[in-house]
């Protein structure tokens, strides 16, 4: 039970960040403006390759966690989980830090609990 826990978080944390990739990347002056509230909506068109670069960094850590399932190597997949985790769990601490204490819960928070279920499974 535990390790399926462990499996779902993860997949979770890898579609939200699949799911950023694709608001920072391909919608941004769209889907963006509703998501990223906190920004003035002039902002959004002279931003865009910024957030398309963004969107990338996102899509590297959706694409690590999901390439976890597919090592063969229970301890070298929990290893990759771990090590992908981690940067999505620093990622939302300096989002929270230096941006909205709502990347905590969005980011951070679920990273967090992934990270224990991985430990525990």
């Amino acid at each position: 039970m535990i390790t399926l826990t462990a499996q779902i978080l993860v997949v979770l944390v890898a579609l939200e960040h699949l799911l950023i990739l694709w608001i920072e990347m391909f919608a941004w002056d769209t889907v963006g403006k509703r998501v990223f509230r906190t920004i003035p909506e002039e902002l959004f068109q002279p931003t865009k390759k910024l957030a398309s670069n963004q969107g990338l960094y996102n899509g590297f850590l959706s694409a690590g966690l999901f390439w976890s399932f597919f090592i063969s190597d229970r301890s070298w997949s929990v290893n990759v989980q771990l090590f992908f985790l981690g940067c999505v769990l620093i990622a939302g601490l300096y989002g929270a830090i230096t941006s909205s204490r709502k990347i905590f819960f969005i980011q951070a928070l679920p990273a967090v609990f992934a990270i224990i279920f991985v430990l525990l499974s």
